[in-house]
């Protein structure tokens, strides 16, 4: 059996704080095999790899991503959150603007792009947003400037809309795509719509809750990424599941624990 893939959710995220380069970084030092991201645009039209719409918990200020400039995003800090306590120690390095500032996601892609092993992308597209498809324009216009809006791209695309990936294939039809689900009836409600090929991509507490309706779903053909698996007894039922991904916020420990299992020894 292959071992699955540890994705880092958006980057080393346990203990940096995510979406930023830094915490990227540091998934790539711990050995992650892909970078997991969430793309929201800004109110110029910059890709931007931010969670939450509202900026309050990651950046200190009451305001939209969509509402903003990426100039004005520059200005904000989006790493102090982590561990706010930091300027008390006097032995702790000073903060450095580059790694723990906006992320934009062109910056990712070069980031992915420049490393020297292959390491692939998992960008997820906030929903709903006032920018609608543009969002899903966007993002391809620039996986296109890249080389990488065919099947050999090393960047799938994910939603728990369906109306976004359906855009999604009908403006760059090799790239793969993962349904995002929260919810059991969230598969067979979409299924009128989705294409074959679609991975299904539970959260991790679905996964415990409805191991039969998952058995289902792989059971049908369907390739199976599963969020966000933190714990030693997550990572076995995923893998007991064939769980192709996993997406973690602790990319080293996932790792090392998948390389202790004797499905993947040598």
């Amino acid at each position: 059996m292959q071992r699955p893939q540890v994705v880092a959710h958006r980057g080393s995220s346990a203990t940096n704080a995510e979406h930023t380069l830094g915490a990227y970084l540091a998934a790539l030092d711990e050995g992650a095999d892909a970078l997991e991201c969430d793309a929201r645009l800004t109110a110029d039209g910059h890709l931007v790899c931010v969670h939450d719409r509202n900026l309050r918990r990651t950046a200190s200020t009451d305001s939209l991503v969509s509402n903003m400039e990426l100039a004005q995003l520059e200005e904000l800090d989006f790493a102090s959150w982590k561990h706010p306590w930091a300027d008390l120690d006097d032995e702790a390095e000073l903060p450095d603007r580059h790694l723990g500032g906006v992320l934009t996601l062109r910056t990712l892609l070069e980031t992915v792009g420049e490393y020297p092993r292959r390491i692939e992308l998992a960008i997820e597209t906030k929903h709903p947003t006032r920018y609608a498809g543009l969002v899903e324009r966007r993002l391809v216009d620039l996986v296109d400037e890249f080389g990488w809006a065919d099947a050999d791209s090393p960047v799938r695309v994910m939603s728990f809309s369906w109306v976004a990936l359906r855009r999604i294939r009908r403006l760059a039809a090799g790239l793969r795509l993962v349904f995002l689900m929260d919810s059991p009836t969230q598969w067979a409600r979409a299924r009128p719509v989705a294409e074959p090929d679609w991975i299904a991509g539970p959260g991790m507490e679905l996964l415990r809750r409805h191991p039969d309706l998952i058995r289902r779903i792989t059971n049908s053909g369907a390739r199976l990424h599963v969020w966000t698996v933190n714990s030693d007894e997550d990572i076995e039922r995923c893998v007991g599941h064939g769980a192709e991904a996993l997406i973690t916020d602790r990319p080293l420990a996932t790792r090392s624990y998948l390389d202790t299992m004797t499905e993947f020894s040598s």
